[in-house]
């Protein structure tokens, strides 16, 4: 009997001794190295809805509505080739590399926009940026999501989305407090911050580690075994030796529409397109909207910043609840909220109902922002993770890239107020909730090899 015992654990697997580990200093230090660069993706998003509508108002540039819509979609045309793109190639070169690589290229180009001095720059630039974004933030939700314990993994991924929040605060703050007192460069110097992940690079490759599922696929097996050692000491759990890990199957790209993942990849397209449509398109606009429904772009920056605060109660309520209700239950509550929320900020007129409607289409719509992420990469076996999750990720950002081009037809529609905007963001949330219904439950069970 002792034997067998001490025999048992000699044959788990690497994956297996991590997704027995408890939550430790380890999971914490990859969560935080990696919500930082989570969170300069947040900040720049957010900057760009501040910047278009100080550039807009900018002499030299005196952009139409039209043009406006142009700067804030362009981005997500590049969010969109590298989503699909980053994905693809994090599967064969490394989660950590893309990671490290997005936030090189989105950090020049923040710099280039900054010192813009034609719509087409802007454009280029801007571009580009979408280029590293869209790369960079299925990879790290993939990459947390194989470190975590099969009990805290959506947790974890949902706590990585929160660093969304946190990001777009500090836009926020920056467009309250830089742009308005630093007179016409204002929005010049707001981009200028958002350089600032060319730093961070640097420190993403001493303190995020390589997947321990992508080395074993490519046989560095001694470069697999410190990660575990790594994992496993901080959480004070001695090691065990694993056999050698399999090569694992090679998996076409393509196998997404097989009769094996199509419901599934039907499902979290469709979830993706409509969060997507329905949250760019109301908060790359809300400056602008409110600025044009109170009269000072000043306090629409204000309005907007109470606004993205209330994001961080909304991932926290999600963090908990997807360990609690799953994943599925979770997604599609917060998807429901917030149609009924983007209705009633459709009807507020008062500063009042627009803070507290406004707040709650934030919070909702960010929790299921999180779990929207934590469930697409457990959906998938590791050899077409990433792929898939960037696949999911780019689909969603086509939505990213029409939602703000129609927007100036959706206020025309409504006498230039934004209520037949709300009204159709409301709907979308109602398909993604449906859509969500579809998704398979992966609450509590170990990721598919």
């Amino acid at each position: 009997m002792s034997t067998t015992t001490s025999a048992q654990p000699a044959q788990l697997t690497r994956n297996e001794r991590l997704d027995r580990l408890p939550f430790n200093k380890a999971h914490r230090k990859l969560l935080v190295a990696s919500g930082i660069g989570w969170a300069f993706d947040a900040m720049d998003v957010g900057l760009v809805s501040f910047v278009v509508a100080a550039i807009a108002a900018d002499p030299h540039f005196n952009l139409t509505p039209t043009e406006k819509s142009w700067v804030l979609s362009i981005g997500f045309v590049g969010m969109a080739i590298g989503a699909a793109v980053g994905g693809f190639i994090a599967d064969r070169v490394g989660r950590k590399t893309v990671f490290t690589a997005t936030l090189i290229i989105f950090g020049i180009a923040n710099g280039a926009m900054a010192l813009s001095w034609s719509l087409g720059m802007l454009l280029g630039a801007r571009l580009i940026i979408g280029l590293g974004l869209g790369a960079e933030l299925p990879v790290a939700s993939t990459l947390v999501s194989e470190f975590s314990p099969t009990k805290q993994r959506g947790r974890m991924t949902v706590l990585l989305e929160s660093f969304w929040a946190v990001g777009w605060i500090v836009a926020a703050m920056i467009g309250y407090f830089v742009i308005p007192n630093t007179g016409d460069w204002g929005w010049r110097w707001a981009l200028a911050i958002g350089a600032l992940p060319l730093l961070y690079a640097i420190v993403t490759r001493v303190h995020i580690p390589e997947s321990v599922r992508f080395l074993e696929a490519k046989g560095r097996e001694d470069e697999a075994e410190k990660a575990v050692r790594y994992f496993e000491e901080a959480g004070g759990v001695a090691p065990v030796t694993s056999p050698k890990g399999k090569p694992l199957p090679k998996i076409k790209t393509r196998e997404l529409f097989g009769s094996k993942y199509l419901a599934r990849t039907i499902a979290i397209w469709a979830t993706w397109f409509f969060v997507n449509f329905s949250y760019y398109g109301a908060f790359t606009w809300m400056p602008s909207l409110l600025a044009d429904q109170f009269g000072s772009l000043t306090k629409s920056f204000g309005y907007t910043l109470a606004i993205s605060i209330a994001q961080l109660p909304g991932y926290f309520l999600a963090a908990w609840l997807v360990e609690v209700w799953g994943r599925r239950k979770t997604l599609s509550i917060f998807l429901a909220v917030s149609a009924v929320a983007a209705f009633a900020f459709s009807q507020a007129g008062s500063v009042a109902l627009v803070l507290v409607f406004g707040m709650l289409l934030s919070a909702s719509n960010l929790g299921a922002w999180g779990v929207l992420y934590a469930v697409t990469p457990e959906i998938y076996p590791t050899r077409l993770r990433g792929a898939a999750a960037g696949a999911a990720a780019a689909v969603g950002r086509i939505a990213a890239i029409i939602a703000p081009l129609l927007m100036p037809w959706f206020l025309t529609l409504s006498g230039g107020n934004k209520a037949v905007a709300f009204i159709i963001f409301a709907a979308a949330f109602i398909i993604a909730c449906v859509a969500a219904l579809c998704l398979p439950e992966r609450k509590g069970l170990d990721l598919e090899d």
